[in-house]
């Protein structure tokens, strides 16, 4: 047990360098002076930023999918022959009135045509829709499962999209998960500007391109606000084209008006489809619509075969390249609302670094006080190992560039007892043996045997805890589980290597002398 190859002693002081050197990379005057950008990052309780919790509001999309229900049922409806009257969608259910000598031919529809207006689900072997008849009148709904199927697809889409529109602001290390089935929790460190992902966030950016129109016809018009203005202007219902079809959007200056403006590009297919449109309707005007305001409504003046356009309208250059970064991020599939907000000031986050720096420095250096009373110069290894332990810790968080919380501070300071503890009980066992072995040499030998069972059996289950801790537990809870296991095989390598490998030297030149605890 005390004897080292060279090859291993190489081994685990080239592994102490090359952490010791990542270790340093926090420091900024040394960063700075070389090509690797590694650094523990520090989180939102630490470095100060926002903390926001979003609910998705899944009412419009089951409106909106229930309205494609009664499209292809009317259809079916009218194929069938089965007569009906009032068709209608209220509270978010599709009512409509037949006759009592249609209904069972109704009920055979409904069941035998499920495949048209339901979803079956063979796994789960549940109904997207139900349905109930009271009297003459029909009610159809979506069914509990139905309605979470909405849900979790509606939340895994909005993470998605959240997640991009986050990442396109480049902001650092942003902390994005699902909370329940229906919220995503956002935790942005170092945030700025907290109103513009707010802003950013708020908007579900449904884009379409409709025509201004006045005369009635199959699908109808409506009134929509002009954007940042009190007018509003008449439109088709009918989509021309949708957002879907973007491919690419940024803020640019036009090089004629010298207006800032958005410039999109559209995919093969939507590069048809606008093409048509405006050849089809020059002269006419078409409306740019998002989120149900328009934001310009142009005159189409020649045909657009190019497969790209310009958004024009009372912009900035920032509010241009919002607008840019919410159109090629894609549409939220539901509105989402701030349930929660809370902003931690770097200032909170100083005086959190302070206290938990001031925690794990008393902790150490009392630490270290002890141990060399109590074992003096083996505690001094102790010290060496404890203090290798830290370099150790620091310099694998900084290669994986973990965030640092308050309490992953309170892991490492944790980690700082754990090392401690493994030698001792290493110590203790060596002057038990030391009392009826002759031979110093092997005293330490079978000290250090002795006390592995103890010592891995103490921090393999802990390592376990923490595995447990951070695939079950969220954010803070996480930061912790990382130091703490991170914490634990530095603990064991410091305990197991280096401090066996200096406490071997040390007996080896001084076999033939009484060795003081």
């Amino acid at each position: 047990m005390l004897y080292f190859s060279k090859l291993k002693v190489f081994i685990i002081y080239s592994i102490l360098i090359i952490l010791l050197f990542f270790s340093l990379l926090n420091f900024n005057s040394f960063n700075n002076k070389i090509p690797f950008s590694q650094k523990i990052n520090l989180g939102l309780d630490l470095k100060g930023g926002s903390y926001l919790l979003l609910e998705v509001d899944t009412n419009p999309i089951v409106r909106q999918k229930l309205q494609n229900k009664l499209i292809t049922l009317r259809k079916d409806l009218k194929k069938e022959k089965i007569k009906y009257y009032n068709l209608h969608i209220q509270n978010k259910s599709i009512i409509f009135e037949i006759s009592q000598n249609e209904i069972q031919r109704f009920d055979e529809y409904f069941l035998n045509k499920k495949n048209i207006i339901n979803s079956y689900y063979d796994n789960y072997k549940s109904y997207e829709l139900d349905y109930f008849t009271k009297d003459n009148t029909i009610t159809i709904t979506y069914s509990k499962f139905g309605i979470i199927e909405i849900k979790n697809l509606s939340l895994d889409q909005s993470l998605e999209i959240v997640r991009k529109r986050i990442d396109e602001i480049g902001t650092k290390d942003p902390t994005i998960i699902k909370r329940g089935n229906d919220r995503i929790l956002i935790e942005l460190p170092g945030l700025d500007d907290p109103n513009r992902i707010k802003k950013l966030l708020g908007q579900t950016a449904s884009l379409s391109f409709r025509l201004v129109s006045n005369v009635e016809d199959d699908f109808g018009s409506e009134l929509l606000q002009v954007d940042s203005t009190e007018d509003k202007i008449k439109i088709n219902k009918r989509v021309l084209l949708s957002g879907e079809n973007l491919v690419n959007a940024r803020a640019s200056i036009d090089n004629i008006t010298g207006q800032v403006v958005v410039s999109f590009t559209l995919d093969r297919s939507g590069a048809k489809k606008f093409a048509r449109i405006t050849t089809n309707n020059i002269g006419k005007r078409l409306a740019i619509v998002l989120d149900n305001k328009i934001i310009s409504s142009p005159q189409i003046s020649e045909s657009i075969i190019g497969g790209s356009g310009q958004i024009t309208g009372n912009f900035t250059f920032q509010s241009a390249a919002d607008l840019a970064l919410l159109l090629r991020s894609g549409a939220l599939p539901a509105p989402l609302t701030i349930l929660e907000e809370r902003t931690v000031g770097p200032d909170l986050g100083e005086d959190s670094i302070k206290s938990g720096s001031l925690s794990l420095l008393i902790g150490f250096l009392l630490v270290i006080a002890y141990m060399f009373i109590k074992y003096r110069f083996m505690g001094i290894i102790a010290n060496i190992a404890l203090v290798a332990n830290l370099i150790l810790l620091m310099g694998l968080l900084t290669i994986l560039e973990a965030t640092l919380t308050l309490p992953g501070i309170a892991g490492i300071i944790l980690t700082v007892g754990m090392a401690v503890d493994a030698n001792v009980l290493i110590f203790e066992r060596i002057k038990e043996e030391s009392k009826t072995e002759k031979s110093l040499i092997h005293a330490f030998d079978i000290g250090y045997k002795k006390a592995q069972t103890a010592v891995l059996d103490a921090n393999i289950t802990t390592l376990i805890s923490a595995i447990i801790l951070f695939f079950l537990g969220s954010g803070p809870v996480k930061g912790f589980a990382v130091t703490l296991g991170l914490g634990i095989l530095t603990t064991l390598f410091s305990a197991y290597l280096l401090a066996r490998h200096l406490s071997s030297v040390y007996v080896l030149k001084n076999k033939n002398k009484q060795v003081v605890f």
